[in-house]
């Protein structure tokens, strides 16, 4: 048998949140940009309702990518291993990413412009679809029994690090550009710099080896000639209840993040950089119940963990409208409420979908999970809550949410408990 060498472990959670760090970067600085920059430059100067939904449009077409990049690099990572296929995501998303950058205006080039857009778009989802399955394998396909949701969480953690970076930077560029320096390039400035990250990202994941369970699934011969076929076939329950456990985790982040900037900045009254701020206050306990969740999930059971945070979310929709409502205050009491509960949720999600599929498709069925709950879940999200908000009231964009949450909390009473299996 063909031995691995064994990963530092500072390296191997450093090189499972580097990557999703720099991935949500990424992905936030489109979402930032798709609500304050995309609905100016890049569409038809008209209706400015309309430009912030063909805008939405955009954003929301990377989570329809997203389930390919699942099956695309799944099937890599399933068969060819964890490391490679974690480095092509990287270099997937980070391109796409600097090329939104160098994009041409519609005033420039007509209605290329957006079409570009959305081709860079569409590869930023096909990266992101294969980079986060593989960062939570990297991560719990190292972990001891007992310590895998602690282990799982270090990627996770990537998303509120990578999205204080991206309101900063935009934070910080509103503040020290005019308007019109703003959005004459000063908006290029995270796009082009994202760079910078990628490069950082790939030394450390070229430094790391293949998982020691992945290892010994390569010296079994353990591999399915399809993962995808094979998680359709054969774990279709396990893919179905993985998604619909996600769904209230995708809900809650895109309404609390993406439409709360969109409704705070142009229906509520607020700035761009007032409300950029109250985000990266309330993101601060995002990253903070992170933690508290993996400690939650590894003492007393997945579905614990789950199961109450899914229906404190559910009594939080009922509360959304009165909070967001209720002037500065209230808006960012239901900021950091919000994503509080997210982290909460967020935590241990990535442990208890690995733990649904065996090691020769955990890759693919991990990841189609996640991202087939983004389309659902994420995808048109702001656009749906924009339209509910603004044709029955703000109320029911809570109870959007809160039904999202009622459908999770089903399918975790649905799952078994999953903390003391073998991954192996």
């Amino acid at each position: 048998m063909t031995s691995t060498p064994i990963n530092p472990l500072g390296r191997v959670l450093f090189a499972s949140m580097v990557g999703t760090t720099i991935e949500f970067f990424d992905f936030y600085i489109y979402a930032t940009a798709a609500v304050l920059v995309f609905p100016k430059l890049f569409f038809p100067a008209s209706d400015p309702t309309s430009g912030v939904l063909q805008s939405l449009a955009t954003f929301a077409l990377a989570f329809f990518a997203r389930p390919l990049g699942s099956g695309l690099f799944g099937h890599f990572g399933d068969r060819v291993g964890r490391k490679a296929t974690l480095v092509a995501a990287l270099l997937t998303m980070g391109i796409c990413t600097v090329l939104i950058g160098m994009l041409p205006t519609y005033e420039q080039i007509g209605i290329f412009s957006p079409l570009l857009l959305a081709l860079c778009r569409f590869g930023q989802g096909l990266g992101l679809g294969g980079e986060w399955g593989g960062a939570v394998l990297l991560a719990t396909e190292h972990a001891p029994l007992g310590k895998r949701a602690w282990y799982g969480m270090f990627p996770q953690l990537g998303a509120p690090v990578g999205f204080i970076a991206a309101s900063g930077i935009f934070l910080i560029l509103s503040a020290l550009l005019t308007d019109n320096q703003f959005f004459s390039w000063g908006w290029r400035i995270p796009f082009i710099a994202s760079a910078g990250l990628v490069i950082i990202g790939l030394w450390v994941r070229l430094k790391i080896t293949e998982t020691p369970v992945f290892q010994k699934t390569l010296d079994e011969e353990g591999r399915v000639q399809v993962p995808m076929v094979s998680v359709f076939q054969h774990h279709t329950r396990a893919l179905v209840l993985g998604t619909i456990i996600s769904l209230a985790t995708f809900v809650l982040f895109y309404l609390v993040t993406v439409f709360a900037l969109t409704w705070g900045t142009t229906q509520l009254g607020y700035s761009r950089e007032q409300f950029l701020f109250m985000q990266i206050v309330a993101v601060i306990f995002f990253g903070a119940t992170i933690p508290l969740s993996a400690l939650h999930a590894d003492k007393h059971g997945r579905r614990h963990a789950l199961l109450w945070i899914s229906g404190i979310i559910a009594i939080f929709g009922m509360l959304f409208a009165p909070l967001f409502s209720a002037g500065v205050w209230g808006v960012l009491l239901g900021l950091v409420i919000g994503l509080s509960l997210m982290g909460y949720t967020y935590g241990p999600l990535g442990t208890v979908l690995s733990e649904l599929y065996p090691t020769h498709v955990r890759y693919t069925g991990t990841s189609l999970s996640f991202n087939l709950s983004g389309i659902f879940g994420a995808s048109l999200a702001p656009y749906i809550a924009t339209w509910l908000a603004t044709h029955y009231g703000l109320q029911f964009v809570g109870y959007y949410l809160s039904i999202a949450a009622f459908l999770s909390f089903i399918a975790v009473l649905m799952i078994g408990e999953t903390k003391d299996m073998d991954l192996a």
